[in-house]
């Protein structure tokens, strides 16, 4: 059976701290699936067909990984392109709190799927996308916390 992984998030922007992520975690499964989960309730500052396509050009050497947008529970999806892991970075101990409580109801819904975290590098460990998104907005210089291939 084949190892899919759902990396699921907002990616808005994609950072160098997910880039660092993605690239230490796909050697563990035979496809990972970068979920770029479409949530009503927030205002994302970039389309998900931007961040998609970013993604793709980040990543376009790489034929393990794949980006796509998706709506709904993260365990429906993972059932829909037959993932058996979600995976999660951590950068802090608060975000380790958050996700496991995440990841415990995802267990108590759908047994079958196990969630996997993964620390960041401690380089990129303070990068986080709601930093670089006020950065943005107010007009100052994210190069340092972005890929190349992101535009901006």
């Amino acid at each position: 059976m084949e190892r899919i992984c759902l990396f699921p998030g907002t990616f808005d922007p994609v950072t160098k701290g997910h880039v660092d992520v993605i690239e230490r975690a796909v050697s563990l499964f035979d496809k990972l699936i970068i979920g770029i989960g479409i949530n009503s309730s927030k205002q994302p500052m970039f389309s998900v067909e931007q961040r998609v396509a970013w993604i793709h050009d980040i990543f376009k050497n790489d034929p393990r990984i794949e980006a796509k947008g998706y709506e709904g529970l993260t365990i429906d999806y993972c059932r829909k392109i037959n993932a058996r892991y979600i995976l999660r970075g951590i950068r802090y101990i608060s975000d380790f709190e958050y996700e496991k409580a995440i990841a415990d109801m995802n267990r108590m819904l759908a047994p079958e799927i196990e969630t996997i975290f993964l620390t960041c590098s401690p380089l990129y460990s303070t990068i986080s996308s709601t930093l670089v998104r006020d950065v943005i907005r107010n007009k100052g210089n994210v190069s340092l916390f972005i890929p190349d291939e992101v535009k901006i």
